[in-house]
């Protein structure tokens, strides 16, 4: 039939490359319009229509588009579908459903002069810098203040308050060792301990 020959003939001069540029995935792309572009100076006699029907499907609703040839009282045809999404966060609803349409007759032309499109919009895996994310610093609180503290020691040794790393200081009678900031309640519970042995004086 001379429509396929012709088509075929179409479909080897065609030259539709993706010169759109999305920005946000980091991806080539090629429009409906691109594809119209490149294919205009190649029909030769004939024409290309393009139609939407409105199909639900459950709960769902697509948009199925049509993309016919006609040459000499023939015609050969490709469909495609896109489902609507329910919401598109800064799109009216005629923007989605015109949105929706554009990406199903991309695929119908695609089909019907056989663009490879495996690398495309709804295919291309995520840059790989996609899954990174931005961790954020653990907030810092300011401490109450109180009596100034040396830092905790890494190991405290037996001489040394648990808590803060202050050296233990013994009591007058020397019964006990204890720490500076004993009283400091706010802080925790400061060492205090029993001296075993002879009094330290």
């Amino acid at each position: 039939m001379k429509i396929h020959k012709k088509l075929s003939e179409i479909q080897e001069k065609l030259k539709a490359p993706k010169n759109q540029r999305n920005t946000f995935g980091n991806y080539n792309y090629r429009s409906c319009e691109d594809i119209l572009e490149g294919v205009k100076p190649l029909l030769g006699g004939g024409y290309v229509t393009l139609n939407d029907d409105i199909v639900a499907i459950q709960d769902r609703i697509y948009v199925k588009a049509t993309a016919s040839y006609h040459f000499e009282g023939e015609s050969v045809s490709a469909s495609a579908f896109a489902r609507e999404p329910d919401n598109q966060k800064g799109m009216t609803s005629s923007q989605l459903t015109g949105s929706t349409s554009s990406y199903a007759r991309k695929y119908a032309l695609n089909g019907l002069l056989c663009i490879d499109d495996t690398k495309d919009d709804d295919t291309k895996k995520p840059p790989s810098n996609a899954t990174k994310t931005n961790v954020k610093a653990p907030k810092v609180t300011k401490a109450v203040k109180g009596p100034k503290e040396n830092p905790p020691a890494e190991s405290p040794s037996d001489d040394h308050c648990q808590l803060c790393g202050e050296v233990l200081i013994p009591l007058k009678d020397g019964t006990k060792l204890f720490c500076r900031n004993w009283q400091d309640v706010s802080n925790g519970k400061h060492t205090v301990k029993a001296v075993k042995g002879p009094k330290i004086m």
